[in-house]
């Protein structure tokens, strides 16, 4: 199996796909009218508010693969902001689970079947400077907490995170881009991935807005990668004073790859909750420009 897939959400592979399924409902179908709620600021990955994201990359093909496997991640994700020693700072988890597909041992591999488990933890902790164009950035480090061999690298990695995004009146324009490096001494192979991922809102009426954050994927001890490009629709709901549901179902395809068992299609959907803090939320009425 390739090493291509983001170390973040592991290469994971399977049928199951219950967060596309259900933003794909939300979306289009909705649990009512979508209240006023700033689609910027739900939008931004540094609004400095409580995140809960339920999120799944599900991949249909793959380049250089016997047989037609398929993809499945879902992507448990969570934002904590703090003040912690008097700085503005975001700190983040994902935690996948990957369903990977297992080969025959033979002269010409194919498909057999799926293994399902936990992959391995990312955190970030990025420090924030807010203003008209918001930048973060902090550490990055993978711990090795898949229950299975192939949900996971097996290795301790270490690394940075940097995020900029420039609110707009049409909507959000920025980017993620982060490094990690294994630096543990297992037989597992060395771990050493860049990615870059676009950020790319347009608001629309009735609180939908358009969306594009294929993820570029770098492997940097294998010299390989490959380069999506996704379109994809979202929809925000105000569910009370403090809290906001955010839809989304974005298709991805890859334009550019290097190396066998890069995604050909992507679908990645989610749905997220942010929960506004207790008082005022300065980072976010700094950040965000208001149409």
């Amino acid at each position: 199996m390739s090493q291509q897939m983001s170390r973040e959400r592991g290469h994971g592979i399977g049928t199951t796909k219950p967060a596309i399924v259900t933003a794909l409902a939300l979306v289009f179908g909705g649990i009512g009218p979508a209240a006023a709620a700033d689609p910027n600021e739900a939008n931004n990955p540094l609004t400095p508010k409580i995140t809960i994201n339920f999120q799944d990359y599900y991949t249909s093909s793959f380049y250089g693969l016997p047989g037609k496997p398929d993809a499945n991640s879902f992507l448990f994700r969570g934002l904590i902001p703090s003040k912690l020693g008097g700085v503005p700072q975001l700190f983040r988890f994902t935690l996948p689970i990957n369903t990977v597909p297992t080969f025959s041992r033979t002269l010409s591999p194919s498909p057999n079947g799926h293994d399902t488990g936990v992959g391995d933890l990312t955190l970030m902790d990025l420090f924030v400077v807010p203003g008209k164009v918001e930048f973060g950035a902090g550490p990055l480090l993978v711990i090795p907490t898949a229950t299975q061999k192939d949900t996971g690298q097996g290795r301790w990695q270490a690394g940075a995170a940097g995020v900029v995004v420039a609110p707009q009146s049409w909507g959000i324009i920025g980017g993620l881009a982060t490094y990690q490096h294994s630096f543990d001494s297992d037989s597992r192979p060395a771990q050493s991935l860049l990615t870059v991922q676009p950020i790319l809102n347009v608001n629309l009426p009735q609180q939908f807005y358009l969306r594009s954050s294929g993820t570029m994927n770098f492997d940097l001890e294998n010299h390989t990668h490959y380069i999506p490009v996704g379109l994809g629709i979202g929809r925000i709901w105000e569910l009370n004073e403090t809290t906001t549901m955010n839809t989304f179902i974005e298709p991805q395809y890859t334009v550019a790859h290097k190396g066998a068992g890069a995604p050909k299609w992507q679908i990645f959907g989610g749905v997220n909750f942010q929960f506004a803090l207790s008082g005022p939320t300065p980072l976010a009425s700094e950040a965000v420009v208001k149409p």
